[in-house]
């Protein structure tokens, strides 16, 4: 329906943000990947995925053709949906992602929150092929997320904990924890290390 939406960042966190594209906001589902890429951004250019269903329509956006391409190819895997997906670029890059998919790295897919054995090998199994006729080498770089005052980074990332999902006292709990081992962390650390605890 949309291929991409070009506006003005009214609002963002690390799981969503609002464009404004001439007074209409535009409200987006990110991964952790396109957060770390927009967040210092005024204006920017989203390739988009409109999901439909009987309850709930939802646009997701993507900072980069090739992370929205890995997406599109996850969720036609069996029991991959849009929310499995965008968790699984958010806790690794896109050239983590594809090169755990192209080296059969089971153990790597499978350390994702919400991935099991099963899935880990249907991944490879049905994308492996996919991502080689595919072609082109990606090396994409991530800026990083520069270290912000502790209380706000980690206000920030229980709030994209919950919106991925996850239950807040579970998600307060895991962001104690990676708080106490590694403190001063930055947003996008923070994040991916919780998800490894929920």
């Amino acid at each position: 329906m949309y291929d991409y939406i070009k506006g003005q960042i009214a609002q963002i966190n690390p799981a969503e943000v609002v464009l404004d594209n001439n007074g209409i906001g535009y409200l987006l589902q990110i991964s952790l990947q396109t957060y770390s890429d927009i967040q210092n951004l005024q204006e920017v250019k989203l390739y988009t995925y409109h999901h439909v269903r009987e309850d709930i329509e939802l646009l997701y956006g993507f900072f980069k053709k090739e992370e929205r391409s890995l997406f599109l190819m996850l969720i036609e895997v069996n029991g991959i949906g849009p929310n499995t997906a965008r968790m699984m670029l958010s806790s690794l890059t896109y050239d983590e992602l594809r090169n755990a998919i192209l080296s059969e790295d089971v153990n790597k897919i499978k350390s994702i929150k919400g991935i099991g054995l099963k899935s880990a090998q249907r991944v490879i199994i049905e994308l492996k092929d996919k991502i080689i006729k595919g072609g082109g080498e990606s090396n994409v770089s991530l800026p990083g997320i520069a270290p912000s005052a502790s209380s706000v980074t980690e206000s920030e990332a229980l709030s994209a904990l919950v919106l991925l999902g996850f239950p807040k006292p579970a998600a307060q709990k895991a962001i104690a924890a990676v708080g106490k081992e590694k403190p001063g962390c930055s947003l996008e650390e923070l994040i991916k290390l919780s998800l490894k605890k929920l």
